[in-house]
């Protein structure tokens, strides 16, 4: 179990507390940290996170099958996780991912925006 995170902050439970979550909803919690951390960012955890950022030095041509390997590196250290799709579409500076997963036998869709291009 872990705690509930909301655009960057733990949720107040409103007791003083924080929310947490489990199941399906932390492992979709994880996947969107994992996507949004830089990997290498962490000296002690040097596997932890995506190459994403590094789409934008990449061709057009060559960035969806790059978000596809960038992904699944990413999230490779997930038990039962299954990456079935990855969809990139761009747009001027932004760009949008979505991922569709396998989990115990459950389909889940993940969208994350990828902005901050370098």
């Amino acid at each position: 179990m872990e705690l509930k995170l909301r655009d960057g902050d733990y949720v107040s439970d409103g007791l003083g507390g924080v929310e947490r979550v489990e199941g399906a909803e932390e492992l979709l919690q994880r996947v969107l940290w994992k996507l949004a951390v830089r990997r290498g960012s962490f000296p002690l955890l040097p596997e932890l996170g995506s190459q994403l950022h590094l789409l934008t030095r990449a061709k057009p041509a060559e960035r969806s099958a790059l978000a596809s390997q960038y992904a699944a590196e990413a999230l490779a250290d997930e038990p039962d996780l299954h990456l079935q799709a990855v969809t990139l579409t761009e747009s001027g500076r932004e760009g949008r991912l979505r991922l569709e997963l396998m989990w115990q036998g459950e389909t889940f869709t993940v969208e994350t925006v990828l902005g901050g291009r370098e």
